[in-house]
C-alpha cells in the first residue's frame, strides 16, 4: 500500500454536547474500531457539501490531534460521518 487512492464516507459515532440554546459542539469521535479520537477545537461550523464524498449538512472543521479535519452531521439521516482516508493498493 502506498499514498492515498481517494475518500469514502465513513459513518461514525460522535459524543457532542447539547446546549440549551440548541448548539451542537462535537468531542469525541469514536471510529468503528472503538479508537476514540478527543476534538480539540471546533474552529468553523456551517453548511456545506462534501466534496470529496459526496453529501450535505453541517460540516464542522475541527483540530483533532493537532490535524484540522472536517466532521460532518447529516441533517436529513441525522448521522455523522468523515471523509476516511482509502489507501492506494501496489
Amino acid at each position: 500500500m502506498r499514498g492515498i487512492a481517494g475518500r469514502e464516507k465513513r459513518y461514525v459515532e460522535v459524543v457532542a454536547d447539547f446546549s440549551a440554546d440548541g448548539s451542537v459542539t462535537p468531542l469525541v469521535v469514536v471510529w468503528e474500531t472503538g479508537v476514540r479520537y478527543h476534538i480539540d477545537k471546533v474552529l468553523d461550523r456551517r453548511q456545506a457539501h462534501s466534496l470529496k464524498t459526496g453529501g450535505t449538512g453541517t460540516r464542522y472543521t475541527v483540530k483533532v490531534g493537532g490535524q484540522t479535519t472536517y466532521l460532518f452531521y447529516d441533517d436529513y439521516r441525522g448521522r455523522w460521518f468523515v471523509e476516511a482516508k482509502v489507501a492506494a493498493m501496489d
